[in-house]
């Protein structure tokens, strides 16, 4: 009997680095990620997402920017559609394991680097990257609250 690897989610994919479990469980009952975004000429502002209402499916995502707080985008998203973000071509991505600075501290990360652009996975803290870089953007987290 063959055993399925979870953080293989169809041929032709790279593992992902966390399975959907994995960021059920660093999820909890909800988290709010602070993030920075820049441009090449600097900071364009900070932005929120925060994950509330978790359950065995998934939860309630809400999106805002600081600058802006009253317009909260909000979807349900799934735990297997978060891992899923992290799915990408084997035949066009390369992964390495790394330590990077961030706000957070110093991060041992696995970089994933993809056509579309380049994420640094931090193994402490599974979920989204905490890092991000594509055309000419880098998207920053800042800050992990557990709610």
């Amino acid at each position: 009997m063959t055993t399925l690897d979870p953080h293989v989610i169809g041929p032709g994919l790279l593992a992902t680095p966390f399975t959907a479990a994995e960021i059920r469980e660093a999820t909890g009952s909800g988290l709010v990620i602070h993030l920075l975004l820049e441009g090449p000429d600097g900071p364009l502002g900070e932005h929120v997402n925060r994950f509330r209402g978790t359950g065995s499916d998934g939860a309630t995502l809400d999106r805002w920017a600081v600058a802006d707080p009253h317009t909260v985008v909000s979807n349900q998203v799934t735990w297997t559609e978060l891992q899923g973000h992290a799915a990408f071509d084997a035949e066009t991505t390369s992964v390495t394991t790394v330590t990077l600075q961030t706000p957070l501290g110093e991060l041992n990360c696995q970089r994933y680097d993809a056509a579309h652009g380049v994420f640094w996975f931090a193994t402490e803290y599974p979920g989204m990257p905490v890092q991000h870089e594509s055309d000419g953007l880098r998207t920053t987290v800042l800050r992990i609250d557990k709610l």
